[in-house]
């Protein structure tokens, strides 16, 4: 089954650049976007506002309509929204965008300038954009009965659940993990997290931060387990590698997600650390394959290598590039890192690149030392240059500190900012 089938008809660390992408997009006639999501929409819209009139072809391995992922944890399995809230782009916006549509059909091979179908079609392209996002980690052994959340019809079957639990085991306290614990929290149900690692989001935020993140979960009432593996289960419940048991009504894993390219596992690509590509999203040493999203990995030259960013503003701001540079339009600059998470009544927020943080610095709030976690925020430095900032119920004052955080300012200009705040 085929849904809407209406039209037929940069610079960076590897070589190219604009004059190029001017000439090759001229080339190009068929535009192939593998992955209807968040990504692979928002590549289609750039490439027609850029000018760009070939043949667009949208393949979706969902029989949904692209649909926005971040309420899937937050609105959506609270109940506030339903599904058809979700949807980025109405079923009748597709008639404007003029593109061949294929839903509920998977990728299954790449070649260069063609794409195999999981229906034996193939697909052929002048220039084939892989957009096909994540997949939830599980674990060895994990019931039918567990959930995991990554897709529309994952949070509503969890939404169903939840509406008859009295309590809820999470596997994973990363910003899935908090979230759910949250919405369950609201509705009164009894919550455990378990966590591996010493604090949640330590990957993320690191250490000092991570701790005000497990700090909004014991708050709530949730009880908090760090530093504890998962051995296996025996039946629904939850066996320890402590030896301890966790039973629960409803039990969640979310435990981190994959890049989804195992259909690209005979072309001869390397995807150990997703799809390595240059800065304006072209993958490395591959004529005509571009990616955006959570299975990119594209040139960072503040870090001096490679990234891949699971953002929602990420995937944005690499669509928009991408989807210029093939039409042979000006993709706009990068902005400044960013991601929040909506738990427990606040937003927490990132703005830049926690990485190379070498220290913190208190700018508001006193959630460093022990104090209320809303109204924290803290800068992240490199020696005395700033290169991240967060903040936790404070999103107004975070957002000041935007600009610092893309220019690198010292810690001078910093405090300076802090004390007009104040």
């Amino acid at each position: 089954m085929r849904p809407s089938a209406k039209m037929d008809s940069g610079p960076g660390r590897f070589p190219g650049g604009t004059e190029i992408a001017a000439v090759q997009a001229e080339q190009i006639r068929h535009v192939l976007v593998v992955g209807a999501g968040l990504g692979g929409l928002r590549t289609v819209e750039a490439l027609r506002s850029n000018g760009y009139d070939g043949r667009i072809s949208l393949v979706g391995a969902e029989r949904h309509l692209p649909y926005d992922r971040p309420p899937l944890s937050k609105q959506l399995l609270a109940g506030t929204w339903e599904a058809d809230r979700v949807t980025l782009r109405a079923a009748d916006g597709y008639d404007d965008l003029g593109i061949r549509t294929y839903l509920g059909t998977r990728a299954v091979g790449w070649q260069p300038g063609r794409v195999e179908l999981d229906d034996g079609a193939t697909l052929h392209a002048d220039a084939v954009v892989v957009a096909t996002g994540v997949v939830a980690r599980t674990l060895p052994g994990l019931p039918d009965t567990a959930h995991t959340l990554r897709t529309l019809d994952d949070s509503l079957a969890l939404r169903t659940a939840l509406d008859e639990a009295s309590s809820l085991a999470v596997v994973g306290a990363g910003f899935v993990g908090a979230e759910v614990a949250s919405a369950a929290r609201d509705r009164g149900i009894d919550v455990t997290v378990l966590e591996a690692l010493s604090v949640p989001f330590a990957r993320a935020l690191g250490e000092q931060l991570g701790g005000l993140c497990g700090r909004l979960l014991v708050e709530s009432g949730a009880r908090l387990r760090t530093g504890v593996g998962i051995e296996g289960f025996d039946g629904d419940t939850l066996l320890l590698a402590d030896g301890d048991r966790v039973t629960a009504d409803v039990t969640l894993v979310g435990i981190g997600a994959e890049p989804q390219l195992g259909w690209l596992s005979g072309s001869g690509i390397d995807v150990t650390r997703g799809l390595v590509c240059d800065a304006a999203g072209r993958v490395e040493g591959i004529d005509g394959l571009w990616a955006v999203g959570d299975v990119a990995a594209w040139w960072d030259d503040v870090l001096d290598r490679p990234v891949r960013r699971e953002h929602w503003t990420s995937t944005v701001e690499q669509a928009a590039i991408v989807g210029a540079t093939i039409a042979g339009g000006e993709p706009p600059a990068a902005g400044v890192p960013y991601f929040w998470s909506d738990q427990f009544g606040l937003k927490v927020q990132l703005f830049g690149r926690p990485e190379p943080a070498t220290r913190h610095v208190a700018l508001h709030g006193d959630g460093l030392d022990g104090g209320p976690v809303k109204g924290t925020v803290v800068g992240l430095l490199r020696d005395d240059t700033l290169v991240a900032v967060a903040g936790f119920g404070a999103a107004r004052r975070v957002a000041r500190y935007r600009a610092l955080v893309g220019a690198g300012a010292s810690v001078a200009e910093v405090e300076e900012m802090a004390r007009s705040l104040a």
